[in-house]
């Protein structure tokens, strides 16, 4: 066995203590603006709406990820929710690479798919990706509110949505954790809010060390 040197421990503890510390900064200067976040997703599924994520890169992973927890479910046992991840249909995404740009790949699904009343998530780390960004203006062309989820500064896309959610960090790998962090408080609240009564009353009063049982045993839809 390979026994881990000091750099290597110091350089491991850095990444979870500089993960942990950005999340609780950015969830002590953005919770308004996460409930608001997450009323916006309740209300869109509440009225037969539909979620669109995408991005690029870790981004693009980090949309099929949630889309997939909405779909399933995330700890609680609820019905099926309609969300879609821009980032899956290869065909569609080369096609409309090849036939008309890059830059239009989330913008012409968003075309075809949204509909007015649906929510479209976009990700991006610096809120500068042209693909996204022409995915917006389509999703608000076609009524759709938007929700971006960016790095600091925000970029052009924090100004673009209806709602930002900007990590105050330069790190795209520190910035993509806080993301998926993100995406996973909205499943706690939509999980709670479609979830079965007898699911949400036992979850409520679940003591914590069977939370914790539970969650191995069935929460999350990516393992």
């Amino acid at each position: 066995m390979v026994g881990a040197t000091g750099d290597e421990a110091d350089v491991i503890a850095a990444c979870f203590e500089e993960s942990a510390a950005l999340k609780r900064a950015f969830v002590a200067e953005a919770l308004p603006r996460l409930v608001k976040a997450a009323r916006m997703t309740v209300e869109t599924l509440k009225r037969g709406g539909t979620l669109l994520f995408f991005g690029n890169g870790g981004s693009a992973a980090d949309a099929q990820h949630l889309a997939a927890e909405f779909v399933n479910r995330f700890r609680l046992e609820r019905a099926p929710l309609a969300a879609l991840a821009l980032t899956t249909d290869t065909s569609a995404l080369t096609a409309i690479a090849n036939d008309r740009e890059f830059g239009e790949v989330f913008a012409r699904q968003v075309e075809a798919l949204g509909k007015p009343g649906d929510l479209a998530f976009a990700l991006s780390t610096s809120g500068k990706s042209r693909n996204v960004l022409r995915g917006v203006e389509a999703a608000r062309a076609r009524g759709l509110k938007t929700v971006g989820l960016t790095g600091e500064g925000g970029g052009p896309l924090a100004a673009l949505v209806d709602l930002a959610l900007v990590v105050p960090s330069r790190s795209t790998a520190r910035i993509q954790e806080v993301h998926l962090a993100i995406g996973h408080a909205l499943c706690e609240v939509v999980d709670r809010a479609f979830a079965r009564p007898e699911v949400t009353s036992e979850a409520a009063g679940r003591r914590p060390e069977r939370a914790g049982r539970a969650r191995r045993s069935g929460g999350g839809t990516s393992r």
